[in-house]
């Protein structure tokens, strides 16, 4: 299982009416929790698109538990539970508050997609390499 953390700090913008961060920016912060997981094995999605691989999103679902708020500091745990799909990968994500209360939880689904002829491929080597010595 490969897991990666990152922390984003809800910016006043992001807020509704209500004072909560708006739902609509938590598919935005697993966005964040997703390219920072990756970046962490030591590459970018650019380099990925540079190698002629696309990563559409082709599901996600999100439960809310609390709410964020203007200013809180927030830990987001994004999750690899599996490598054995050959053409999607699933991002599992939490998402904390400062007093480590778990606000959100969802699963991201992103399938492998060659920039040319826009059809399903493999997952590209170089990420299987680098997840393969979390899940031995």
């Amino acid at each position: 299982m490969y897991t990666a953390t990152t922390q984003i700090r809800v910016r006043y913008g992001e807020t509704d009416q209500m004072g909560y961060l708006y739902y609509g920016n938590y598919a935005l912060y697993y966005e964040v929790g997703r390219t920072d997981a990756i970046r962490q094995l030591g590459f970018t999605y650019r380099e990925l698109e540079e190698k002629g691989i696309l990563m559409p999103v082709v599901e996600f679902h999100t439960q809310f538990l609390r709410p964020a708020f203007y200013d809180d500091l927030l830990t987001v745990h994004t999750c690899i539970k599996e490598l054995n799909e050959e053409y999607k990968i699933l991002f599992h994500t939490e998402i904390y508050n400062e007093k480590n209360k778990l606000l959100n939880k969802g699963v991201t689904t992103l399938v492998f997609v060659d920039a040319l002829s826009k059809k399903k491929t493999v997952m590209p080597e170089l990420l299987r390499e680098r997840l393969s010595p979390y899940f031995n």
